[in-house]
């Protein structure tokens, strides 16, 4: 019988109940679905997303899994993963020795390149009981635990400094680091987001963002828009609206602002020349929609 508490305070076996969050299922089953529905090659593999979410048999009835209208997403999904792994794989052979995610969801770095983690201090950002449920997860999917891969509760909510939580969990401040944000700046307010790149420019010389962002849904291809409005109020029924697009020279600008040395643009049309010019089947991201910002300190 599990520990009860009348003080209404959430016991261990209450947080590690607690649902991931859906935006991070869904990402984590797209990934899946490409590589169930889509012609090989695949952009992007990961099947342990979907052994985390542990779906129902018939998940792929879901509406959201519809695999001619999530096409340009679940493209945008698997394109976004692999430039991130790419950059990250090419940081790591020239000496950086960690890693950060901001808002990590299900996302399976650590257990799918064991061979490249292993050689980096990864540090998963993420809400506390989201962090607590796919800890569980893991230890019931087998997955081993390893000094290197870091667990980094954070309550952004209740105000808790991602930046004294990440310090605290031996992130060294002097050595420079790759840092990761996908799917979470058009949750954030623009002064929140500003807070962040603005610490993060703070990093040792030779520090690396990217980040995706989200730019006003009227710039959108008229053959995706709806889908993206559609998104656009999903959020805001769930309560997690959509709180700042931004232009790419408001991004440009904004990143030089907070202190970077350099910043660059990868838009989804950089992405299809790089991970979709050769395929048959017309996969491709949605242009004008989610698009990189790529920093150095």
């Amino acid at each position: 019988m599990s520990d009860q508490r009348s003080d209404g305070e959430k016991t261990v076996d209450d947080v590690c109940a607690a649902a991931p969050d859906s935006t991070a299922v869904r990402t984590a089953l797209w990934r899946a679905l490409h590589m169930q529905v889509d012609a090989s090659p695949h952009v992007f593999e990961d099947d342990v997303g979907l052994k985390l979410a542990a779906p129902d048999e018939d998940w792929r009835q879901r509406g959201d899994m519809d695999p001619e209208f999530t096409r340009p997403f679940r493209a945008s999904i698997v394109a976004r993963a692999r430039f991130i792994e790419d950059l990250v794989v090419e940081q790591a052979n020239i000496g950086i020795s960690q890693y950060v995610i901001l808002g990590a969801g299900l996302d399976s770095f650590a257990q799918r390149r064991p061979e490249i983690a292993s050689r980096l201090q990864v540090f998963e950002i993420d809400k506390p009981d989201a962090q607590a449920w796919k800890r569980k997860r893991l230890v019931e999917l087998g997955f081993g635990a390893s000094d290197w891969l870091h667990f980094v509760p954070v309550d952004f909510e209740s105000g808790v400094s991602w930046w004294d939580e990440l310090t605290t969990s031996g992130f060294d401040v002097s050595k420079p680091a790759i840092v990761t944000s996908t799917g979470v700046s058009m949750y954030l307010t623009k002064e929140a987001n500003a807070a962040t790149l603005r610490q993060i420019a703070s990093l040792a010389p030779r520090s690396m963002l990217a980040m995706t962002f989200l730019l006003p849904l009227e710039l959108s291809n008229p053959e995706e828009r709806s889908g993206l409005e559609m998104a656009d109020e999903g959020a805001r029924t769930s309560g997690t609206p959509f709180l700042s697009f931004c232009t790419l020279s408001e991004i440009l600008a904004l990143a030089h602002e907070v202190g970077f040395k350099d910043a660059r643009h990868v838009s989804a049309n950089d992405l299809t020349q790089r991970y979709f010019a050769e395929r048959a089947d017309g996969l491709r991201p949605p242009a004008n929609a989610e698009e990189f910002l790529v920093a150095a300190t």
